[in-house]
């Protein structure tokens, strides 16, 4: 009996030692049932073209846009939008500042010790995109796998070592910048340029004339995920629940191609995005 008390009496002094603004609802906002008593879902977030920009009117569009307010609208939720500095993303969820990622996060051994992930529910990775006169013809990787080949890639970049390993005979040309890759190709000085997508993708809409997409299979596929905090398993479930629905009926396909294949949502955003 004596130890009953003094394990409560130590219980109630953790309790006021609590910051008096701490509500009930704010202790335990980990738990899906939090999301449901405020109806509203919180999502942190970062602008990277296609996935979450502004359009000219100065409202969020884009994939990750699309997957927040679907899930929250399959959910009868609201969806509220933090917008947050990709390097601080992590630490801003784990502070309690929203529910979950939804920002094109790759699965990562040294991520998961942080953050629990769910499924993947889209397929991000590195792709190639040819000059058509050099490389007319040219659909299997062996066709770039020559001494006379010319790949450029973006220096220090990931894409430089699938570059490395999928064309393991062909010069590989290293630049500082992005652009500056993509235009030794235009100008016929390199047969192809690696990136990571949609990149490739759409430069060979905007420059149809000369470049095209050799393969229609990625070099490589990453798994982008949501995130939430470690133990969260409830959120992790209802969330790997409705990817799984939103993969089968084919709908994150249709919204993945739509943003990522196409450019058909160009004219919504203001130049320089």
């Amino acid at each position: 009996m004596k130890l009953f008390k003094t394990t409560i009496t130590a219980l109630l002094g953790l309790a006021i030692a609590l910051p008096s603004a701490l509500s009930a609802k704010e202790q335990t906002s980990s738990n899906l049932e939090a999301i449901n008593d405020r109806g509203t879902l919180r999502v942190g977030m970062s602008t990277f073209v296609p996935w979450a920009m502004r359009n000219k009117q100065g409202e969020l569009i884009g994939f990750e846009v699309d997957v927040a307010q679907r899930l929250a609208a399959d959910s009868g939720w609201k969806v509220e939008f933090v917008p947050t500095a990709w390097d601080g993303i992590i630490p801003a969820l784990l502070a309690n500042k929203f529910d979950v990622i939804i920002g094109g996060m790759s699965i990562t051994p040294e991520r998961s010790e942080s953050v629990l992930f769910t499924q993947p529910y889209s397929h991000s990775g590195v792709q190639v995109a040819a000059n058509k006169e050099l490389a007319e013809g040219f659909s299997e990787f062996s066709d770039f796998d020559s001494r006379r080949i010319k790949i450029a890639a973006r220096r220090g970049a990931y894409t430089v070592q699938v570059a490395r390993e999928t064309f393991p005979k062909a010069k590989i040309l290293q630049f500082d910048d992005e652009a500056q890759a993509f235009q030794e190709v235009l100008n016929g000085n390199a047969h192809a340029v690696i990136a990571s997508s949609p990149k490739p993708e759409h430069e060979a809409i905007k420059h149809a004339n000369t470049l095209f997409l050799p393969f229609s299979e990625r070099l490589s596929q990453g798994n982008e995920a949501f995130a939430v905090r470690l133990g969260e398993e409830d959120k992790k479930a209802f969330f790997d629940q409705w990817i799984e629905q939103r993969t089968q009926d084919g709908w994150l396909k249709e919204r993945y191609e739509y943003w990522f294949s196409s450019l058909d949502w160009q004219d919504q955003i203001a130049q320089g995005q």
